[in-house]
């Protein structure tokens, strides 16, 4: 993008402000839903801590619509409020976690316009008290709307992690996301190829669902890095659903690793970008 460009997209737009006590931010996005976007980013979380336990972590899901984190995180309840009125994040397996979805009921559909979406996004940028993180994984919604606009506007983001299946329709919608950051100067850090392959659990048959390394291809296209490949597996699924993530319940699995080294992988490409 030219300067002149960069100038002029920066004009009206509201000054980056970091969040207090977080040295670096990370936003987990998709083009579209149904890629595995919300798990990519719990396991990144608990993967980047697991990796290095001298680091702290926190997770925030900003899909306001559908939040997925608590249950992800077998989190519930209301959070508890400091003497400056912050909210205190939710904690489990080492994660400090905010969601919309500990202020709402489970079932309850968040029916609101883009004015009160955008107001519940600040309240989950600057009314929360984080302590001290060294990485904080924000779980975006799918698409490229005003909350990805918005956050990406108010504060600063080391990098994105763009999550794809090898499905020809997501990369379109994927292709879409990493660009979109890019206008914005939002590093990208690369792609990530979920649900690479199945292998059948009797016959350890292989057979590429969505496709073979569609992801891949894009990447190369785009002038970026896969991160990391994860297979299609049941247990992944289940893992989620339960409340225990892959990572946790099954450290030592194949799929479990898989996220170990796209937590390794998310750490080196941020230390080529300024911090």
């Amino acid at each position: 993008m030219h300067e002149r460009q960069k100038q002029l997209m920066a004009r009206g737009l509201p000054k980056q402000k970091p969040i207090a006590g977080v040295k670096k931010v990370i936003v987990v996005a998709s083009g579209k839903g149904g890629v595995g976007k919300s798990t990519t980013a719990v396991n990144l979380a608990l993967a980047l801590s697991v990796n290095d336990t001298t680091k702290t972590v926190g997770l925030l899901d900003a899909d306001i619509y559908g939040p997925s984190i608590p249950r992800m995180m077998n989190l519930k309840g209301n959070p508890e409020l400091t003497d400056k009125n912050l909210m205190r994040p939710l904690l489990n397996y080492g994660i400090a976690c905010m969601s919309m979805g500990f202020l709402v009921e489970e079932t309850a559909p968040v029916v609101w316009r883009g004015l009160m979406v955008m107001s519940a996004i600040e309240k989950l940028l600057r009314q929360v008290d984080w302590g001290h993180l060294d990485y904080l994984v924000i779980d975006m919604p799918p698409g490229t709307g005003d909350v990805q606009l918005s956050i990406s506007q108010n504060i600063p983001i080391s990098g994105a992690v763009i999550v794809s299946t090898p499905q020809d329709i997501a990369l379109l919608d994927a292709h879409k996301g990493a660009e979109m950051f890019r206008k914005i100067n939002v590093p990208v850090l690369g792609l990530v190829q979920n649900m690479s392959v199945f292998q059948c659990p009797k016959c350890k048959h292989k057979t590429h669902i969505f496709g073979s390394d569609g992801t891949r291809t894009l990447a190369k296209h785009l002038g970026l890095e896969v991160l990391g490949d994860v297979p299609l597996h049941i247990r992944i699924r289940e893992t989620s659903d339960q409340g225990t993530p892959i990572v946790i319940a099954e450290a030592e699995s194949e799929e479990a690793q898989a996220y170990v080294s796209l937590a390794a992988e998310v750490v080196k490409r941020l230390s080529s970008f300024p911090a």
